[in-house]
């Protein structure tokens, strides 16, 4: 079953004209990495999906409800979240007060006291640090609270911008084993990566976009193993 139908997706910031007829399926509980180079549109194509471009045309579905006419804050109440590449954690807040501010967001009939343990339980780093001010944490403490703090309303899909970026490795192997453990729950999870051994390793799916345009599609352990079109479309 189709979680995500990206059809046909034009972007434009301004005059410049982003995306070209992108078209993207992504399956229930499935995870497909979207990868190229910088500048390619992998982030323009998420933020499109998450209602976030000032000027898109094409269809988006979301769970068979049609996305086109909803605004971002919309999309995460029917259950897709996004955690973009900056975090975006709430100076002055706690770790704690930033995930309330996920779960009211999403305006989920969740208690919160068990959400909030349910989230600790999953990462230990933050349970040490729910009073502590999300942004005086190190920047892979921030992800992980941008990741939690996405999670927390129990989204279907998350779309995620880099979450690798700028991450010490001991943190981006435990970042693999929580998504490799939302996936195994049926989360469905749309993953921009330019660390593109790890996100292959992880993914079930690869899609390549180029110059605003899908131009390759496999499984991840096919374009692991295809070193020629790594090297045409995602070495830097």
């Amino acid at each position: 079953m189709a979680m995500l139908e990206v059809q046909d997706l034009h972007a434009w910031y301004g005059a410049s004209h982003i995306l070209h007829g992108v078209s993207i399926t992504v399956r229930q509980g499935e995870v497909v990495a979207l990868v190229g180079r910088n500048g390619a549109g992998k982030t323009t194509t998420i933020r499109s999906v998450m209602g976030l471009m000032p000027r898109i045309s094409g269809g988006i579905r979301f769970d068979g409800a049609d996305l086109t006419a909803l605004k971002a804050h919309d999309r995460y109440r029917l259950g897709l979240a996004y955690v973009p590449e900056e975090r975006r954690i709430v100076p002055g807040l706690t770790v704690r007060e930033n995930l309330q501010l996920g779960l009211v967001a999403s305006a989920a009939k969740i208690n919160e006291r068990e959400a909030i343990d349910e989230i600790a339980e999953s990462f230990p780093r933050l349970k040490e640090r729910l009073d502590q001010e999300g942004a005086t944490m190190s920047g892979g403490e921030q992800q992980m609270l941008a990741i939690a703090r996405a999670m927390i309303g129990r989204p279907k899909m998350i779309l995620l911008d880099e979450p690798s970026e700028g991450i010490m490795p001991v943190l981006v192997e435990e970042m693999g084993v929580l998504f490799r453990r939302l996936r195994d729950q049926g989360v469905t999870l749309l993953l921009v990566e330019q660390n593109v051994e790890w996100a292959l390793r992880l993914a079930d799916r690869a899609v390549i976009v180029d110059q605003g345009e899908v131009v390759h599609e496999s499984s991840s352990a096919a374009l692991l193993a295809d070193k020629a079109i790594q090297e045409r479309y995602c070495a830097v």
